[in-house]
């Protein structure tokens, strides 16, 4: 029994040696980590650059595809066989059929294998064949992503901030009277813990939908087979007194079971393999949403970049070292805006990330921000109002599927105008008035060899693997 087992763990150990020296000397593997916080567009993003890989006319910003070095491109079962499959077909049929519509967004992990057949340029392309190399694709949310901060706070510690935030939002005023009503020392009663969790629960949640990032523990909002567990059931308490049997105990020691659970293991079984990573910011909805919201995201966007910096704590460290190469910083739903605000928003993304890009760059990764759509649900136009020449986007509307063209106002060519009362804590911009509006897929007709009409998703697709095509 013990012999068969011995031999068992050998024989895998053997199978995946030999699988890992061969992907690396024959076949590399490019795993490609694909995040952001809600609606920034993780699924429209993976559905639309596989599409558009499989589909190479439009993407001449990716030079292996526009070189013609990219010969093939197709599907294959992914590595991980209990990692749920990314569902493209549903996706890009949502995407792209007669009454096309935005697809369901990420609620788990899930991961995609597509492999390109590519002839090396330069000095090999003479000497060897094409050549295969595998993209995984591992898709999950950024809420969950956020939960790293935990790892490095104690109860009291993740309380104290995290009860320091609910203060200054207006959505957590029905938490805070149901925590001002509750006594941490007194003896444990579960229904008072689920009372407790079940408010803290709606507040977070309430603050997402209003535009807030920062919205820990990820696991609240999106809990999946978690739901109703106890490991779910603590929320923040002020500093005080635990003694044995109190409900502050008890939060306490949930706290850190959620830690050791749920977040350790998937940081270990999923993040610490990823190669080049993709960070999806919904910045133009921060905007909108006021300047709390976009200091809210610049606190998040710096705690997200956490996660790459090698040395942040012993957990980490042992599992990741200096793996992640390349990050982008991608501002979505740049088709909501005219072409010629892009380079604006490109620059309120460098500058809400500056800090957490420093950090970054410091610990060897390469780094870029960019403004880009996924899928283009607009058209571009210009009209005369009041004398001049107004800029415009056009599409059809989520809200009643009608066409309506939309300026959404002029984004600051400093940063600074945004960022500075951000910081401040202003409850409204003073001098303007971003507005977002929410459309539909528009109806596609694509010609033979075309994926999905994008805003610089060939360029994003050379950064992350431009290098690893040559």
């Amino acid at each position: 029994m013990v012999i068969g087992a011995l031999s068992d763990t050998l024989g895998r150990g053997v199978e995946s040696m030999g699988s890992a020296l061969s992907e690396t000397f024959f076949e590399p593997v490019i795993r490609l980590g694909v995040t952001g916080l809600s609606r920034a567009g993780k699924t429209v993003f993976i559905t639309s650059l596989v599409a558009n890989l499989l589909d190479r006319g439009r993407m001449p910003g990716l030079q292996a595809a526009s070189s013609g070095r990219i010969q093939a491109a197709f599907l294959q079962p992914q590595p991980d066989d209990t990692v749920p499959r990314f569902d493209f077909e549903t996706h890009l049929a949502a995407l792209t059929g007669t009454a096309p519509h935005w697809p369901d967004s990420t609620r788990a992990v899930s991961e995609l294998r597509l492999s390109l057949r590519v002839q090396p340029k330069g000095l090999l392309s003479g000497l060897s064949g094409p050549r295969t190399v595998h993209l995984d694709i591992v898709d999950y949310p950024g809420e969950w992503l956020l939960d790293l901060a935990l790892l490095d706070q104690t109860y009291d510690e993740w309380s104290a901030d995290t009860l320091a935030r609910a203060e200054a939002r207006a959505q957590a005023k029905a938490f805070l009277a149901d925590l001002a009503a509750t006594n941490g020392n007194e003896k444990l009663a579960e229904s008072t813990a689920q009372r407790l969790a079940h408010s803290f629960t709606t507040y977070l949640n309430t603050a997402r939908e209003d535009g807030f990032s920062d919205c820990t523990p990820g696991r609240f909002l999106l809990p999946g087979e978690l739901e109703g567990s106890p490991v779910l059931t603590f929320a923040p308490l002020p500093m005080g007194d635990a003694p044995r049997g109190s409900l502050r105990r008890e939060m306490a020691r949930r706290y850190e079971a959620y830690k050791a659970q749920v977040v350790k293991p998937f940081f270990r079984n999923h993040f610490a393999r990823i190669d080049r990573q993709v960070v999806l910011v919904d910045a133009l909805g921060a905007i909108h949403s006021g300047p709390q919201a976009v200091e809210d995201l610049r606190r998040a966007m710096a705690g997200i970049l956490g996660a790459f910096r090698p040395g942040r704590n012993s957990f980490l460290s042992a599992i990741m070292g200096r793996r992640v190469e390349k990050i982008l910083f991608a501002a979505t739903k740049a088709d909501h805006l005219h072409h010629t605000q892009h380079p604006r928003l490109t620059a309120i993304m460098e500058a809400l990330l500056r800090d957490a890009r420093d950090r970054a760059d410091f610990a060897g990764a390469t780094t870029q921000a960019m403004a880009i759509a996924a899928l283009r649900a607009t058209v571009e136009e210009t009209r005369p109002h009041d004398g001049k020449d107004l800029d415009l986007v056009r599409g059809t509307l989520l809200a009643t599927g009608k066409q309506a063209a939309f300026h959404p106002g002029e984004l600051p060519e400093d940063p600074g105008h945004l960022l500075a009362p951000a910081r401040k804590g202003a409850e409204a911009w003073l001098d303007a008035d971003y507005e977002v509006m929410r459309f539909a897929p528009a109806q596609l007709i694509l010609k033979p060899g075309e994926g999905p009409p994008h805003i610089r998703l060939d360029r994003a697709a050379e950064f992350l693997l431009g290098d690893k095509l040559a």
